[in-house]
């Protein structure tokens, strides 16, 4: 399967520990496409439903139902970077726009202190 960056996929994170990200769900690929393309790892931010977020803070980015192949209402967690085996992979979901990607862009540079 050909992974690229902006990508959403199912993967698997578990296990986890503490208050890591858990189960099989979508995440996006922010991992560069040299990377994808040679690396047996994928770098991804983790995807959950807006429900479990009480308030949105500059490092989570709210995403509409449908974008990438969602089926409800979410947002990506640019706090949890996770860098995964290529073999968690479940599926390919779809594709963020590129709009979408700048304003993770922008909530990844404050994650990491960039700006």
């Amino acid at each position: 399967m050909e992974i690229k960056r902006g990508d959403v996929i199912d993967i698997d994170f578990d296990p986890a520990r503490g208050h890591e990200i858990r189960k099989t769900r979508p995440a996006v690929v922010v991992q560069n496409d040299i990377g994808n393309q040679y690396s047996p790892l994928v770098i991804v931010l983790p995807i959950r439903g807006a429900e479990h977020i009480k308030r949105l803070y500059p490092v989570i980015v709210s995403i509409k139902k449908g974008a990438g192949g969602l089926d409800k209402k979410s947002v990506v967690q640019c706090d949890q970077i996770k860098s995964l085996d290529k073999s968690r992979i479940v599926r390919k979901r779809g594709r963020f726009s590129r709009d979408i990607m700048i304003n993770i862009d922008t909530a990844l540079k404050i994650s990491l202190a960039l700006t």
